[in-house]
């Protein structure tokens, strides 16, 4: 029971982290809206239609996410009375299986990619390509940051996951 308790305040922790998804994904439209209104040069005229995607692209992810977490949590109670070593056993292998893809996406190409756009920077002098990879960099990091103290709390819940996996086991 100490396992179900786990889960949910996991899920619990990251329904609060994809909160701050939307609220980047907020302020990036909000910065998208205000270079609109405020923008004079064409570098802040540039600005507009990268911040406004990033913005969405921001908010798709963490109201997806939120939901996802969100119905997760309700999933687990019931799971875990259905059959409770299933359970923990899917729950090990999905965290697994999300730990490997933190490693590929967020801590090898999402660093490659901020890389390249900060290349880009470098050698691209049109505005709007300078103020799209910027806003690139921006959303990288932001995501590169979330999903940074995600990993952290999915490595948690894994180890508690096997160390209940071997004790009922035993």
């Amino acid at each position: 029971m100490e396992i179900l308790k786990a889960a949910t305040d996991w899920a619990k922790a990251e329904v609060f982290s994809t909160s701050f998804f939307i609220i980047f994904g907020l302020v990036f439209v909000l910065a998208g809206i205000g270079f609109w209104q405020l923008g004079k040069t064409d570098m802040a005229k540039a600005y507009i239609i990268p911040m406004l995607i990033a913005g969405a692209l921001l908010l798709t992810i963490g109201l997806g996410l939120f939901f996802t977490n969100i119905s997760r949590i309700s999933s687990f109670e019931t799971a875990y009375h259905a059959d409770a070593s299933v359970f923990i056993a899917s729950e090990i292998a999905r965290a697994e299986k999300a730990l490997n893809e933190y490693r590929t996406i967020v801590f090898k190409a999402i660093p490659i990619l901020i890389a390249v756009c900060a290349l880009l920077i470098i050698f691209i002098d049109r505005p709007i390509w300078r103020a799209s990879m910027i806003t690139a960099i921006a959303i990288l990091v932001v995501i590169l940051l979330i999903d940074g103290t995600a990993k952290g709390r999915l490595d948690i819940y894994k180890e508690q996951l096997v160390q209940v996996d071997k004790q009922a086991k035993t």
